[in-house]
C-alpha cells in the first residue's frame, strides 16, 4: 500500500514539472490578419467599389477614409462627354481652366447618393474603410435627378420667354441662365425633348436662348454723332434707346442695364443707368478731354448687372464668357471757340514783342484746337492780356524782376467773364534788370501753359 501511495505521488510530480515553461524558449509572432479588402482590391458587376485608407494620427481620421472611399468610387463612374454637347462645346471654345474642372468634379462627389459601408477595418496606424454602390441604385438616382432638373429647367425656360414677350429682358435672361445652371450636372450629355413639335438636345437649345437673348439686343443713340461747341457750352444730352429683335419684331427693353463711358477731363468717366419703361436711358456728355486718343461715346449692355449675385460665379463665367455684348458707339465732335485776342506786354515798361506771354498763350491754345480770328466779330470768345514786369531790387551784382500776368476771356456778345486767372509777382534773377525782366516772362510760360486750357475748359462746364 505504501508503495502504491508513493508511485503515485511520483507521478504528479513529474505532471506537475512538464507542464512547466523551459527558461529562454521564445513565444511564436502572431501575423496581423488583414480583411481580404484591404489586401486586394474587390470588383463586382454589379457594385461600385471605393477603399479608402487614412492615417490615424489625423483627428479625422475615419472621416477622412470615408472621403478617400468615396472619392475612389466616384472614380470608378464613367463620364463621357458627347461631341456635340455644351460641355465639348465650351471646352473647345473657352479652353476650361483646372479650377473649373476641379468645380466640377469635386461637385459630382459630393452628390453621390446610395451608396453603403460594407466594412473597416483599422490597425496601430491606420483606418480602412470600404464603401460600395449599387450601380441599378445609381441608374435610378440619376434618372430620377436628371427628370426634376429637365423639368425645372423647362419652367425657367417657359418665364423666360413670358419676360422676354413683356419686354423684361433683366428677367428673362436671369431666367434663362438658370434653367441652363439647373441641368449643370448634364452639360456632357445630349437629352433630346420636344420643343414646337422637335426633339432638340435640352441644355444647347437653352445656351441657344441665352445667345439670342443677347445678340437680339440693339442699341441706338440720338443724335448719332456728339457735337460738342462753345454754342452748347460743351455738353450735350444724348438719348439711348434698347430693343430687342426677334422674328422680325422689336421689343422695347425696360430696365436693362447699360454701361457708359467717354474720355472725360479728368480720365475715363463711367456711368450705369437703367433703360426706363420705354427702353430709353439718357446721359450728358461734358468735360471732354480734347485730347483723348478715341473721341467717342460708348455704350453696351451691362451683362454683370443681369447675373444674380448668389448664382456661382465658377459655372456662369464660362456660360456668358463668349455670349455676344451688343454694344454702340457715337463719335465725338469737339469744335473749340473761335478766339480773338487783344494782348499788352511790356519788360520794365518797355513793350515786348514775340518774348512775352502772348505768344505761349497762342501755341497752347491752337494745340487744343481753339481756332485764332483775325477780326473781333468773327470771334466767340476775347481774351484780354496783360503781362508787365517790374523792377525788384539789386544784391551783389545780381539783378532781381517781377512779372504780373493777367488774362480774361470773355463771351463776344454778352461780355460775360468766361475766366480769368493769371500770376502775380513770377521771380526774375539775373546780371541786369532787362534781363531779369525776360527771366521772369520766361518763368511765366510753363505755369500759365499748365493752368490756361484746364481752367478754360472747365469753366464751360
Amino acid at each position: 500500500m505504501m508503495r502504491t501511495w508513493s508511485l503515485l505521488l511520483v507521478v504528479m510530480i513529474a505532471g506537475c514539472k512538464g507542464g512547466q515553461k523551459v527558461a529562454g524558449t521564445a513565444e511564436p509572432v502572431v501575423q496581423e490578419q488583414r480583411p481580404a479588402w484591404v489586401q486586394a482590391r474587390p470588383t463586382s458587376s454589379a457594385y461600385y467599389v471605393g477603399i479608402g485608407l487614412a492615417n490615424k494620427n489625423r483627428p479625422d481620421a475615419m472621416e477622412s477614409a470615408k472621403k478617400n472611399a468615396l472619392n475612389d468610387l466616384a472614380s470608378e463612374i464613367s463620364v463621357t462627354v458627347e461631341g456635340n454637347s455644351l460641355l465639348y462645346t465650351l471646352d473647345r471654345r473657352t479652353q476650361f481652366d483646372e479650377s473649373f474642372t476641379s468645380t466640377i468634379r469635386t461637385r459630382s462627389n459630393e452628390q453621390l447618393e446610395g451608396f453603403e459601408l460594407v466594412d473597416s477595418y483599422e490597425n496601430g496606424s491606420e483606418y480602412w474603410t470600404y464603401y460600395r454602390l449599387s450601380k441599378s441604385e445609381h441608374a435610378r438616382i440619376k434618372a430620377e435627378k436628371k427628370a426634376a432638373a429637365m423639368r425645372t429647367a423647362m419652367d425657367f425656360r417657359n418665364r423666360a420667354q413670358q419676360s422676354l414677350a413683356a419686354g423684361d429682358l433683366r428677367t428673362a435672361f436671369d431666367q434663362d441662365l438658370r434653367a441652363l445652371l439647373a441641368m449643370k450636372d448634364h452639360w456632357g450629355e445630349n437629352d433630346l425633348v420636344e420643343l414646337e413639335g422637335e426633339q432638340v438636345p435640352l441644355v444647347n437649345e437653352l445656351y441657344a436662348d441665352l445667345q439670342k437673348l443677347t445678340s437680339g439686343v440693339q442699341l441706338s443713340i440720338l443724335p448719332e454723332r456728339c457735337e460738342l461747341t462753345y454754342a452748347n457750352r460743351f455738353k450735350r444730352e444724348m438719348l439711348i434707346s434698347a430693343v430687342h429683335r426677334s422674328n422680325g419684331e422689336a421689343k422695347e427693353l425696360a430696365q436693362m442695364p447699360l454701361f457708359i463711358t467717354y474720355p472725360g477731363t479728368g480720365g475715363k468717366v463711367t456711368e450705369m443707368k437703367n433703360t426706363d419703361g420705354e427702353g430709353r436711358a439718357r446721359t450728358t456728355i461734358q468735360r471732354v478731354d480734347a485730347g483723348a486718343r478715341t473721341m467717342e461715346v460708348l455704350v453696351k449692355l451691362d451683362l454683370d448687372e443681369l447675373i444674380g449675385r448668389e448664382l456661382d460665379r465658377t459655372l456662369v463665367n464660362v456660360l456668358v464668357g463668349s455670349l455676344t455684348i451688343p454694344e454702340q458707339r457715337a463719335m465725338i465732335d469737339l469744335t473749340m471757340p473761335k478766339v480773338f485776342m487783344q494782348a499788352q506786354e511790356s519788360n520794365l515798361g518797355k513793350p515786348l514783342g514775340d518774348a512775352g506771354v502772348a505768344l505761349a498763350v497762342r501755341e497752347e491754345l491752337t494745340s487744343n484746337g481753339f481756332r485764332f480770328v483775325e477780326r473781333e466779330s468773327d470771334a466767340e470768345l476775347l481774351l484780354f492780356l496783360n503781362a508787365n514786369s517790374r523792377k525788384g531790387g539789386e544784391s551783389n551784382g545780381f539783378f532781381t524782376a517781377f512779372l504780373d500776368v493777367t488774362y480774361e476771356f470773355k463771351d463776344r456778345r454778352s461780355q460775360d467773364i468766361v475766366f480769368q486767372g493769371g500770376k502775380q509777382g513770377v521771380k526774375g534773377v539775373q546780371l541786369d534788370y532787362e534781363k531779369a525782366g525776360l527771366e521772369s516772362f520766361k518763368k511765366a510760360v510753363p505755369e500759365i501753359r499748365k493752368e490756361l486750357v484746364p481752367g478754360i475748359m472747365n469753366s464751360f462746364n
